[in-house]
């Protein structure tokens, strides 16, 4: 049976000398100017990043190594792990072995829910799951591998095992975060005959035929987003620097948890629960516009609207949407989230002042979420977190197979912009 290791040992000389050959014919090529503005700016639109497993366009929106995302909305969780990783889909007995594989993997020493259980009740979920991953680089084997010694082209090997190790566990970790900071009863051990992303949600305490459907759609909408996202970015910079992944995840998802970041579902939620509120349930089309033009007004923004690169609805809403539509079309809460997909991009539109009308994944998850019974809004950035890592973990092996130098880019002071744009003197 065709392992993923094999797959992946198989494509890496391929990979290794298409980018020793680009570097050699073109490797003075510019790629990118940076201004001023862009430098204060937090770097928007420079290019100085290489990601080949996933890219967003502005108006196709996010593709998985070349196939677009609503393409791939009907795969399993691992069968996406093993394309980032890879760059193809896996066939029917490399995905055989690599559920199995992950499921071998998957148990979490005692010690960690001993730290787990001993937090304070009052530690935010992602304080918790941060904790926990931090708490296994106890296990690493690039870390062990790396202070006996080994080759530079060998890094990727133990940095594979090591994602695997700590994707398989992720389901069991963030389902026990769960279960432990909201009193939710004992553990639930995962089930053999289910996969990944099912087994999430079986852990979670739903069985349900449509939730574990949901958990399948989710782990491969937020599984990776480019490498220029803040949790991308930190794990980069992070594991550039030979840090093992267990350490670079922790950093990626310390970035995650930032209220730019993972935390936009759940003010997309707030908002979605504070119209009902104000309404008595889900608001007619014309109330939902007077009540963006009173959002705008105030000199507030809609959360879930515009986003940095997409200028299209992302297709990852799409796909929230016509779940939500099948399973539940009449929950107040998507029905809201429905009137405002019909409504408020008008209303941006007529402002006049958003780069991008259309709505983000961010403004539908929430509240298919909050529908079956995950009302806990703090723990939403722990699922997108159990997802995310599939991204993190991947472009990490593949930094390291391609032996990527540590990042370090060159930093400037005010003083020193000022000269640049000093006139001459006697001008």
């Amino acid at each position: 049976m065709s392992t993923l290791k094999e797959a992946l040992a198989k494509r890496i000389p391929e990979w290794r000398k298409e980018i020793a050959d680009l570097l050699a014919a073109h490797g003075d090529t510019v790629i990118s100017q940076v201004t001023m503005r862009q430098a204060y700016g937090g770097m928007r639109g420079v290019k100085g990043l290489v990601c080949d497993t996933s890219l967003v366009d502005p108006y196709k929106g996010l593709t998985i190594r070349g196939t677009p995302i609503d393409q791939l909305a009907d795969r399993s969780a691992e069968e996406i792990l093993f394309l980032l990783l890879v760059g193809e889909l896996p066939n029917q007995d490399e995905l055989k072995h690599l559920k199995q594989n992950l499921f071998v993997r998957s148990e979490v020493p005692d010690y960690v829910w001993k730290i787990l259980r001993d937090m304070p009740h009052t530690a935010h979920p992602m304080d918790m799951l941060i904790t926990a991953i931090t708490t296994l680089e106890e296990e690493s084997v690039f870390r062990r591998k790396y202070d006996e010694g080994m080759k530079k082209d060998e890094y990727w090997e133990p940095a594979l095992e090591d994602s695997l190790n700590l994707l398989a566990k992720l389901p069991a970790l963030a389902a026990g975060v769960y279960r432990i900071r909201y009193d939710k009863g004992d553990l639930i051990l995962p089930d053999p005959k289910l996969d990944w992303a099912a087994n999430y949600a079986h852990m979670l305490g739903n069985d349900t035929a449509d939730f574990l459907d949901l958990m399948r759609l989710y782990m491969v909408l937020h599984s990776d987003h480019e490498g220029g996202n803040v949790s991308a970015f930190t794990a980069h910079v992070v594991a550039s620097a030979l840090s093992d992944p267990y350490y670079a995840v922790a950093a990626g998802l310390a970035g995650l948890a930032g209220p730019l970041h993972g935390l936009a579902n759940q003010e997309c939620l707030k908002f979605v629960l504070g119209v009902i509120d104000r309404f008595g349930g889900a608001p007619t089309p014309k109330q939902m516009e007077e009540y963006t033009w009173e959002v705008l007004n105030s000199g507030r923004v809609v959360p879930g609207y515009g986003h940095a690169v997409l200028r299209a609805t992302d297709p990852r809403f799409t796909a929230f949407h016509a779940f939500g539509k099948k399973h539940f079309p009449d929950d107040p809460a998507f029905e809201t989230v429905a009137v405002g997909f019909e409504v408020i991009p008008k209303v941006l539109q007529e402002h006049g002042k958003a780069a991008n009308p259309w709505p983000n994944v961010d403004a539908g998850s929430g509240a298919i979420l909050h529908h079956y019974g995950i009302t806990e809004m703090r723990y939403y950035t722990v699922l997108f977190s159990v997802s995310r890592a599939m991204g993190m973990c991947s472009q990490l092996v593949l930094s390291r197979a391609m032996g990527e130098p540590i990042t370090r880019p060159k930093s400037v002071s005010t003083a020193w912009m000022k000269d640049q744009v000093a006139q001459p003197a006697g001008a």
